[in-house]
């Protein structure tokens, strides 16, 4: 016990410390949103993986997934490090940081607005952006309960609000270079302490090859028939496999919080940079995590998935351990959640006060109000997303469980094709963007609110998410091949910022001068 609690104090002494350190980087609205737009390269792609990956992956997906498809699943970690992460970054890290400065746009909703015209997508998107990010932030806190129940016998209540005021702490004093600075940290613990488990975790089987044998003898009818197929290579479901391996790596491209990581890039170098570290962290974490749930039906003996749900898989699987590495298991949740949770709050607290009160319900609103609004509605939505979890733990509310499970399939429904497109392309129209976001957000809230009515396939919240987000790729451009052009004078504008002449060494681009 003295182990633990010595090292979650270390770990939030630390925290707070670079929270206080960094004021000096966020006195003005660019500073606290974006860094100054001037964040390296190994800071940048470890913000980027720790937002992306939260005690939600560890804890719920992990366990969940490991569980249906066996040793497969560890197919989504890989998706997640080559399409989440590695083609994230080629197709959309240059174009977005050059076309977002020359936009002056700090959010994705400020993107829309300046790069389709009209301050109504702007608000919309920042609506969207509200409703469905509340819901998730307090999704993070899920993992925990047990976790903290298992190290600590800690009520979960206690546990929420403790990580939700230390995360508040440093988001409002350092703002994003806080955030991103801490995520760098956070990210080597879980590196580490990834690592170190699956090795615990395996070591208790009696290695890796015992491990997969003993999971190729089990079977499960109710799942299929098919003999080893827990250890097989695709799995026993192999197509709602893919739906999860979608949702979960596409869906980035989507994320305002994720996406957001690319404006505060600081050179071109930290773009190449970048890619290679983020993908690797990507590989290691998100890999070794569902790798991890795979194994989970060798413990079937002490789990009961109808009492329990999945989320008791992974914690079942880690409470033999030696108390030390259950501390390091503790500290690695902890350092993914509250990573994800300041990308989270900083996102919905910049669009909400730049994209929803600034100029519409506050008219003057200078930079000094910006930042006290912005590090105001901070705290508000930490308290509503502490509120959220602490009600459907208690109380088990369903519909919020529900609407948990969309967040991410609205979210990059919506905006995934609008923002990609509108990057690459110039006939891209503001109608066909408006029928995206409808289209998206009315399939995922039905999908909530009448489930049983969808087709078999799609009355999944991954899988229906997944086609949002493959539909949009298709309607953005055939909707904008119907409707009216966008003007001339707003399309060159935008992409005048491709058209601007740098000098580079030879390394990089051929010289066009004949011998």
């Amino acid at each position: 016990m003295i182990i633990k609690v010595l090292m979650l104090l270390v770990f939030f002494s630390v925290m707070i410390y670079i929270g206080m350190m960094c004021r000096k980087n966020s006195t003005d609205v660019s500073g606290f949103v974006l860094g100054g737009r001037s964040v390296g390269p190994w800071v940048t792609a470890f913000a980027y993986g720790t937002s992306y990956f939260s005690a939600v992956i560890f804890v719920g997906y992990a366990g969940q997934f490991g569980w249906k498809y066996g040793i497969a699943s560890t197919w989504v970690g890989i998706g997640n490090a080559l399409i989440g992460s590695l083609l994230a970054w080629v197709i959309l890290g240059r174009r977005t940081r050059i076309m977002t400065q020359h936009l002056d746009s700090a959010t994705m909703p400020q993107f829309f607005a300046a790069r389709f015209g009209g301050r109504s997508l702007k608000i919309a998107a920042s609506v969207i952006t509200f409703i469905f990010l509340i819901p998730y932030t307090a999704s993070l806190y899920n993992g925990l309960s047990r976790l903290f129940g298992m190290a600590f016998n800690i009520d979960y209540s206690i546990c929420v609000i403790v990580m939700a005021v230390l995360t508040g702490i440093y988001v409002i004093a350092g703002g994003y270079m806080a955030t991103a600075i801490n995520d760098f940290i956070q990210g080597i613990i879980m590196l580490i302490g990834i690592s170190a488990v699956v090795l615990a975790v395996l070591n208790s089987q009696g290695g890796f090859l015992a491990a997969i044998d003993g999971l190729a003898r089990i079977s499960d009818e109710t799942v299929s028939t098919t003999p080893g197929v827990f250890a097989s290579f695709f799995g026993p479901d192999p197509i709602n496999l893919l739906g999860v391996v979608i949702l979960t790596s596409l869906g980035t491209w989507g994320l305002p919080q994720m996406v957001q990581k690319f404006y505060a890039i600081k050179s071109e170098r930290a773009i190449s940079k970048g890619t290679i570290v983020s993908t690797f962290f990507a590989f290691i974490v998100a890999g070794g995590c569902y790798f991890l749930g795979g194994f989970g039906r060798l413990f079937s003996d002490k789990i009961d998935i109808a009492a329990n749900g999945f989320d008791s898989i992974v914690p079942t699987m880690l409470s033999g351990l030696p108390d030390f590495l259950i501390a390091v298991v503790v500290v690695l949740v902890l350092s993914a959640s509250m990573s994800t949770l300041s990308s989270l709050v900083l996102t919905s607290s910049s669009t909400l006060t730049l994209d929803l009160l600034k100029g519409h319900v506050v008219k003057n609103m200078d930079e000094k109000k910006q930042l006290l609004i912005m590090r105001i509605l901070i705290v508000v939505f930490a308290g509503i997303s502490v509120v959220i979890a602490i009600v459907q733990y208690k109380r088990n509310v369903t519909f919020i469980a529900q609407l948990m499970g969309v967040s991410w399939g609205a979210l990059a429904g919506a905006f995934l094709a609008p923002f990609l497109y509108g990057l690459y392309f110039k006939f891209i129209t503001k109608a066909a963007v408006w029928v995206n976001f409808v289209f998206s957000t009315v399939v995922m809230i039905a999908n909530m609110l009448v489930r049983p009515k969808f087709p078999t396939l799609l009355q999944s919240p991954i899988n229906a998410g997944a086609f949002c987000m493959l539909a949009g790729l298709v309607i953005v451009p055939v909707i904008s091949a119907f409707t009216k052009k966008p003007p001339k004078d707003l399309v060159d504008g935008a992409f005048a910022c491709y058209n601007k002449e740098v000098l580079v060494h030879q390394s990089t681009s051929l010289s066009d001068d004949s011998e």
